[in-house]
């Protein structure tokens, strides 16, 4: 099972996650996308129960997370061992969400909701370490206007890399990116 996992103020019908979900359709790989509570407790909890129901059916799981989906998928790799793929990672989200506090608009809903210092606050207890990145695919572009390129690269050392020059936080180009994705991820299982 492969869940890909939205950035911040994003949801499970943004562009990325329709393209990954196409593809995998076309290609017979399971895949799954929910749409996450912004309140990163919550998000972690139900995607640690995701990830549980389907170790319980047996079933191998493989996480794809963008932006502060990223940060959520590396928890969750390091608690299960499971491969991951970042894509313009929030390596730093306790930090770099600071400046979203306040009243911020769903970017695919446009429904409003607070994101708080207490939100920003909470991002830190799940924070790794030093993770492991043998079963880490890192897509970056040196052009992301939201975060900085250099902090995932420090943060994830001798992770596969794929960074690319110019390109913006939404990752231009992603599709071309689907098959190496799911090919890591499955090669990692």
């Amino acid at each position: 099972m492969l869940i890909y996992i939205h950035g911040f103020a994003s949801s499970a019908h943004g562009q990325k996650a329709e393209q990954m979900r196409a593809w995998c359709k076309k290609e017979g790989i399971p895949f799954i996308a929910p749409t996450l509570p912004y309140i990163p407790e919550l998000a972690i909890d139900t995607l640690h129960d995701l990830v549980v129901s389907y170790q319980q059916l047996s079933e191998p799981v493989a996480l794809v997370g963008s932006s502060l989906g990223g940060f959520y998928a590396t928890w969750l790799a390091h608690y299960f061992n499971l491969p991951y793929v970042l894509i313009n990672t929030a390596a730093e989200a306790w930090i770099t969400l600071e400046k979203a506090e306040g009243l911020v608009k769903n970017y695919h809903d446009g429904a409003r909701f607070e994101w708080t210092h207490q939100h920003t606050r909470s991002l830190e207890n799940y924070r790794v370490d030093n993770p492991e990145t043998s079963k880490c695919l890192l897509m970056l572009q040196t052009g992301d206007e939201v975060l900085d390129y250099n902090q995932a690269l420090k943060a994830y050392p001798g992770a596969e890399t794929i960074l690319e020059e110019g390109g913006d936080h939404s990752f231009q180009g992603f599709e071309n990116h689907l098959k190496t994705i799911t090919d890591f991820c499955l090669k990692h299982q």
